[in-house]
């Protein structure tokens, strides 16, 4: 094994030990006894831990499946792709064809809505209405993508909210997916459906 794999191994180790310790001390202070603190290493303490992750994920602004994140609409689209650090993205997503509308800042609540089969895009929108919300429009999703980067590694992101007509009628739109490893910023057709594994970003309204 190579000594910078040893060395973040034992790096790692003792940053989950300091974690460790921590808790118990804390544990301690709050009177809580060894067979409490124990009861965290057997499957009694899943649901505890579950909790304290559901307080680490809430601290993080992802609270289950909706996701906080700040737009600031006076940032240029490009310096908002920027921010996102992708590995590629489409050309046609520019501030030509997708002008920001909106100024300052906003905190907005993104839900990732999954609908578990394949669709169109209007009937993803007509079922968006029903359940009282909005798509997303591109700079929320962008603003989506700068803080999660991750999670399109998981699943497409797509924001219905924001079109652009290019010259043969076709109305394109954004979504954040995966290329390899890699994570991209695409563009695809309205007039087409979405896979059933897609994820929609919306915002209630």
């Amino acid at each position: 094994m190579a000594k910078k794999d040893v060395s973040a191994i034992v790096s790692g180790m003792g940053v989950g030990l300091s974690i460790l310790n921590s808790v118990v001390e804390k544990a301690r202070k709050r009177g809580l006894g060894e067979e409490v603190i124990h009861r965290l290493a057997t499957p009694e303490g899943d649901a505890l831990l579950d909790k304290f992750v559901d307080l680490m994920a809430e601290a993080n602004g992802n609270t289950g499946n909706s996701f906080k994140v700040t737009v600031d609409y006076d940032r240029r689209l490009e310096r908002m792709i920027e921010d996102g650090k992708y590995d590629w993205n489409n050309s046609d997503i520019n501030a030509k064809n997708f002008p920001i509308e909106g100024k300052g800042t906003a905190e907005v609540d993104i839900e990732l809505v999954h609908f578990n089969r394949v669709m169109e895009s209007d009937d993803v929108l007509k079922e968006l209405d029903k359940m009282g919300f909005r798509p997303a429009t591109l700079p929320e999703l962008l603003a989506f993508g700068a803080k999660y980067l991750d999670k399109q590694r998981e699943f497409p992101i797509v924001a219905l909210g924001s079109a652009w007509r290019c010259l043969f009628g076709y109305r394109g739109v954004a979504y954040l997916g995966r290329g390899g490893s890699g994570r991209y910023l695409y563009l695809r057709w309205l007039e087409g459906w979405w896979y059933a594994y897609c994820r929609f970003a919306a915002v209630r309204k």
